[in-house]
């Protein structure tokens, strides 16, 4: 899985480059309506001009006209790696015949071995089949068409609404239990999961935005107003039910859970494990208490900080629910006012959660 970060991180960056709104993917669109083909490689690296034959050396800024005139010449073009400057156009690029490729093409044959030889970033525009090929080391992308992107970015949306809407139920089944004392590990690794999960499906929409470049603004609205709050509950949930003797930090543990494959996710015990609690624990028996965390951060105007002092001076939620005006006030940072808005907030979650849970 980590692996698969790392060639997430590659394609994103890639992305970003050759977005719609960019000059670059302005000027590949324009060669691509011209059926001229093209060969731009992105970077002009010693290994790259080690590998150049003949050509003109250019040095003029990169614009979308410059770029579909140059690519009207059959050879390279080799532009700067900030994307803002063409170095060299019509030149043959010789890259090591012995480098194995899986293409068939001969400007699709010698993009993937410049790319793998060099390390840098190579467009590969073909000329018959009007499709967007980069290559970068070993990795290969097929950029598709906008349409294409923005229907699977809109079921992709449809999706995490409804795994959104199954995680709130969680939540407020959850909540329940806080108050009433009867969390067990199960209740807390399932909800996990469902965090997880609307986590996934909000990266790979992050893909389809990264792609869709300005096309993808409405997109992005879309998904910020769903999942705005949703890595911090997920970190709040991990605070509030960690085992004291855990060695690892909750984004630590945030970061074990983002890497385990789909099949790991639903691994129960792998995330108690993850958690601190020991091998072999019975998921459905074990009751684990609440620091409160997660409901005290409903409370508006609760500033961070207090809720801290809260959970260090009480320990978990049950005690602050039982504690009086006269107990929380003995707490730093809480005073008179601030003891009634928590005990007036408490009460006001609690009977909304229950509202919800009958709903």
């Amino acid at each position: 899985m980590k692996d698969d970060a790392k060639r997430e991180a590659a394609i994103n960056k890639i992305l970003r480059m050759v977005a719609p709104g960019t000059v670059l993917r302005e000027g590949i669109e324009n060669i691509l309506r011209a059926k001229t083909g093209g060969l731009i490689v992105v970077g002009a690296t010693e290994t790259v001009l080690s590998m150049m034959d003949g050509g003109f050396a250019i040095q003029c800024d990169l614009t979308p006209s410059h770029l579909y005139e140059l690519a009207k010449m059959d050879g390279a073009i080799i532009i700067s790696e900030d994307a803002k400057k063409v170095h060299y156009a019509n030149t043959t690029l010789n890259p090591d015949h012995t480098i194995p490729t899986s293409e068939t093409g001969t400007r699709h044959r010698t993009a993937e071995r410049v790319a793998r030889q060099s390390g840098q970033l190579v467009i590969c525009i073909s000329q018959r089949r009007n499709v967007i090929t980069l290559y970068q080391g070993n990795l290969k992308y097929v950029l598709r068409d906008i349409s294409v992107i923005l229907a699977k970015a809109n079921q992709a949306l449809q999706t995490l609404e409804k795994y959104k809407t199954v995680l709130e139920q969680e939540l407020t089944d959850l909540s329940a239990l806080e108050f009433e004392e009867a969390v067990t590990l199960e209740d807390v690794t399932r909800v996990l999961q469902r965090f997880e999960t609307v986590l996934r499906v909000t990266n790979e929409i992050r893909r389809y935005i990264i792609e869709l470049g300005n096309e993808g603004r409405l997109v992005s609205m879309q998904l910020e107003e769903l999942v705005s709050d949703v890595d911090e509950q997920a970190y709040l949930l991990i605070k509030d039910f960690v085992h004291p003797e855990c060695p690892h930090t909750p984004h630590q543990i945030m970061s074990q859970i983002h890497n385990l494959s789909s099949e790991e996710l639903l691994d129960g015990a792998l995330l108690a494990r993850f958690l601190g609690y020991p091998p072999g624990v019975n998921q459905l028996e074990e009751s684990v208490p609440s620091r409160g965390y997660r409901i005290l951060n409903k409370i508006s105007r609760l500033p961070q900080p207090v809720i801290e002092n809260l959970v260090e001076h009480f320990g978990v939620l049950s005690s602050i629910l039982k504690a009086s005006m006269a107990d929380l006030d003995k707490v730093e940072g809480v005073g008179p006012v601030r003891a009634r808005m928590i005990q007036t907030g408490l009460g006001r979650i609690q009977e909304q959660v229950l509202i919800d849970r009958q709903i």
